[in-house]
Order: structure tokens, then C-alpha cells, then sequence
């Protein structure tokens, strides 16, 4: 059983694919999965590059640490958001179905 293990650990180590990723000018070596997750690392870096030079053209910042403090906070906060939105969604579904629920039972007594 323990080859079967180390065999499956080296086969997705092998399958890898090797990828550059540049952000703020420095280069990032990476391993990715597949095609679909390196086409979505190619496409983060390039909404962070963007960003970066964004923050940079309308903010007078020398420090590249601040740029991409302000670049995370602003990915990592549209992602808490989006969390927040789909929670209360998901409370306001729930309400509904239970409205519904209760509507239902209370013609079938």
C-alpha cells in the first residue's frame, strides 16, 4: 500500500505544469495542475499587474510593499463582500422556503 502512495505522489508531481508569473516586476516560478488553473493564475497576475500600475499612476507611492498591500486588500475585500452576499442570499432563500413550507402544510392540515 505504501508504494501505491509514493506512486501516486510522484505521478502528480510529474504531471505539473511549470509556470513563470511576474508580479510587480518579480518573477514567480509556480506548479499548476492543469491548463484551466494556469490560465487562472496568468489572469489574477494580470488583474494585480493592472492594479498595481493603477495604484501607482493615481497615488503618489514609492514603496512597491504599500501598492500590493492595497492590491490584496482590494481583491481580498471584493471577495469578503461577494461571501457576505451570498450568505444573505442564502438567508433570504431560506426564509422564503420556509414561508412557503408553512403556506403548503397549512392547506394540506
Amino acid at each position: 500500500m505504501y508504494r501505491s502512495i509514493t506512486r501516486i505522489k510522484f505521478f502528480n508531481i510529474v504531471n505539473k505544469l511549470k509556470i513563470n508569473i511576474v508580479i510587480a516586476g518579480r518573477t514567480y516560478p509556480l506548479s499548476v495542475n492543469n491548463t484551466k488553473e494556469e490560465e487562472g493564475m496568468r489572469k489574477a497576475a494580470t488583474a494585480i499587474n493592472n492594479l498595481i500600475a493603477m495604484y501607482e499612476q493615481n497615488y503618489a507611492v514609492s514603496d512597491k510593499q504599500d501598492v500590493l498591500a492595497m492590491s490584496a486588500l482590494q481583491f481580498a475585500s471584493k471577495l469578503e463582500i461577494l461571501s457576505l452576499d451570498k450568505n444573505d442570499t442564502k438567508k433570504e432563500e431560506i426564509e422564503k422556503l420556509n414561508e412557503l413550507t408553512n403556506l403548503v402544510s397549512s392547506h394540506l392540515k
